[in-house]
């Protein structure tokens, strides 16, 4: 029997491999999260390759997604309506209905909020949830400043012509002015301008009426109307209050003062007038005669 020599301290081949692997910052990064990922991934899989496992864990997530969704910190119970006058705030709550008490998780906020901003009353809304479980509907209303008389009706506008509201009566806003005619409701800051500049006579103006998409009339009591240019509108009524102011324009037998040239500013006399000036030149002429 030969003598057992000295062990080589040397590693083996395989050892020696491993080791040289093991100092790879890759394989260690591998070890250390790739492995652990794969064994859970594995798992996964395994268990999810049963229908009735799956069905289990689904029905789990649901019931645990509910008992979350519906605690009370969660539960809206009440809506409020702030910036709305009584009538748009009904509106509101008809547009956006919603079965209170309901889980704040079961509310489409941006989808409300396009509903409500959809209504012509609203400039803007906001809506959130409030601690307490309060939804709040933050409105920007629009404030009608001009009643719009066109083929289809009544219709309330705001200060840049944007519909409000419809009215059924003229006399349900008589508060505000009327304008007439298609195409009046692009000119709205135009027409507010007219208006500010016949405040002289404000209390016998009947309307401003739209001619043919062009030009305005100021429509008066007593049958009377200014018809003005389609330039410099402002311009050409401000010197028919002066006119009126200096002489009595308006409170003459006037039925048209016509601006349309204003370099010839016309006016129409009433056919009474006519008649009273042929019937005055008649006795002065019998006058004369005896």
């Amino acid at each position: 029997m030969s003598p057992v020599g000295p062990r080589d301290p040397a590693p083996s081949r395989l050892a020696y491999r491993l080791q040289r692997l093991m100092l790879t910052p890759g394989f260690r990064r591998f070890l250390r999260t790739g492995l652990p990922c794969l064994a859970v991934i594995g798992t996964v899989g395994i268990l999810a390759a049963d229908q009735e496992r799956r069905e289990a864990v689904r029905l789990w997530v649901d019931d645990l997604k509910a008992e979350i969704q519906q605690r009370p910190e969660f539960m809206v119970k009440l809506m409020a309506v702030d910036g709305a006058s009584p009538v748009l705030a009904e509106t509101i709550r008809e547009v956006i209905p919603v079965d209170l008490p309901m889980s704040s998780f079961d509310l489409d906020l941006p989808d409300m909020q396009a509903k409500v901003q959809q209504l012509d009353a609203v400039k803007s809304a906001e809506l959130r949830v409030r601690p307490g479980g309060v939804l709040q509907v933050s409105v920007d209303e629009r404030q009608p400043v001009i009643v719009w008389r066109n083929a289809e009706g009544l219709e309330l506008l705001d200060e840049t012509g944007h519909p409000v509201m419809p009215v059924r009566h003229r006399q349900a806003r008589q508060d505000l002015p009327l304008i007439v005619g298609r195409g009046a409701d692009q000119r709205v800051a135009e027409a507010r301008a007219l208006l500010d500049v016949a405040a002289p006579i404000d209390h016998r103006i009947r309307g401003l009426l739209r001619v043919g998409e062009r030009r305005w009339d100021v429509v008066l009591d007593r049958d009377q109307r200014i018809a003005l240019p389609e330039t410099e509108p402002v311009q050409a009524l401000e010197r028919v209050i002066a006119m009126d102011m200096a002489q009595d324009l308006l409170s003459r037998a006037v039925t048209h003062v016509d601006m349309r040239n204003v370099q010839r500013p016309t006016v129409r006399m009433a056919d009474t007038t006519d008649t009273e000036l042929r019937r005055i030149s008649a006795n002065q002429a019998g006058a004369t005669t005896e």
